[in-house]
């Protein structure tokens, strides 16, 4: 595994170069499917890279640390119940990253993402950015972000592409509210192709079994 350290300020309108964990050297990622992991609320870019032995392997695992720092990790922008949130800093960010994934996509033979808790709305949130652009996506213990109107988000295209979606949670998660379940549910039934498996004793984390489930759906969903 190599890590390419990179300066973590806060994305621009312009270039941001994230701190990003790779599964494999540069000169062995050429022609491979990439998949993309971001981390949750206060967590970092190791976080979910121990989930690469547990995916297919000739995938190329990239896991990207979020932009601003939040308690003892990051975050890639305020929650939606503080204050600070804004669907303008969502456009911000995940417009960041869709120019950073712009820039190192070519040599792949495609793009999955993969989302854990707040990294779930990056990662649907960049398909509503570019629908066309990704093989499928999952969402673990995660939620999407209200559009609220914001042209960054093209859902109708979304609808039309109908991309593959795993989502996976625990119907007794502690973090994610029913509000946002609920939302989410309904945006992902009319939007994607979409898998939904529930997980008991999980909670807020993810299991064995859900590994395993993802894993049979990246080797489906994906051609090579």
């Amino acid at each position: 595994m190599t890590d390419t350290a990179r300066d973590s300020a806060a994305p621009s309108d312009t270039t941001w170069d994230p701190v990003v964990l790779w599964s494999r050297p540069e000169s062995e990622r050429s022609g491979t499917p990439l998949l993309v992991l971001f981390h949750g609320y206060m967590a970092n870019e190791e976080d979910l890279m121990g989930l690469t032995d547990h995916l297919p392997e000739d995938f190329t695992v990239a896991s990207v640390r979020a932009p601003e720092l939040a308690g003892p990790g990051f975050s890639w922008f305020p929650l939606p119940s503080e204050p600070a949130y804004a669907v303008e800093n969502v456009a911000r960010s995940v417009g960041a990253v869709a120019s950073w994934l712009d820039g190192v996509r070519g040599i792949h033979s495609s793009v999955s993402l993969l989302g854990f808790s707040q990294g779930m709305a990056v990662a649907t949130s960049l398909l509503r950015h570019q629908p066309r652009a990704f093989a499928c996506v999952v969402g673990l213990s995660g939620y999407c972000v209200p559009a609220e109107g914001h042209s960054f988000f093209r859902d109708e295209e979304v609808s039309i592409a109908r991309t593959p979606l795993f989502w996976g949670r625990d119907q007794e998660d502690p973090v994610i509210s029913a509000e946002m379940i609920e939302t989410t549910h309904a945006w992902l039934t009319t939007h994607t192709r979409l898998t939904k498996v529930l997980y008991s004793d999980m909670l807020h984390s993810i299991s064995q079994r859900e590994l395993a489930h993802v894993r049979e759906f990246l080797a489906l969903t994906v051609q090579r």
